[in-house]
């Protein structure tokens, strides 16, 4: 399990950085809290944030439950994969929202990925 507590703990400073950059991002753009719209780059830096949140509500649960249910080792790797795709999908979005798409299919397939493999972990405990 002390792998599955280093990919959160990555994955919540991932996502402390992000929370960084858009404080920064509201600096720079000058959009005084608590306004969350008016510049276009500023509001790329928020999506990113709040998107990453919408994400990890998902992610975190699912990951320590297919790492309990189906593979511990497997679940490790796909959070560092998860993890990585979060990093894409903010570059992208960050130069130009329509090229947050890979990060967002990474981010979606490892959710998926979890998801599912835990489900099925549990419909054959008949559980």
């Amino acid at each position: 399990m002390n792998g599955l507590a280093a990919v959160t703990v990555l994955a919540l400073l991932e996502y402390l950085v992000l929370g960084a950059m858009v404080g920064r991002a509201r600096t720079r753009y000058k959009v005084e809290a608590p306004a969350t719209t008016g510049n276009p780059e500023f509001e790329r830096y928020f999506r990113v944030h709040q998107n990453t949140l919408e994400s990890l509500i998902v992610f975190i649960p699912a990951l320590w439950l297919f790492g309990r249910y189906v593979s511990n080792p497997l679940a490790v790797a796909l959070g560092l994969i998860f993890i990585a795709g979060r990093i894409i999908y903010a570059v992208g979005y960050v130069k130009a929202p329509e090229k947050r798409e890979a990060g967002a299919l990474i981010t979606f397939g490892v959710n998926l990925i979890l998801i599912l493999g835990t489900l099925l972990a549990l419909a054959r405990l008949k559980l």
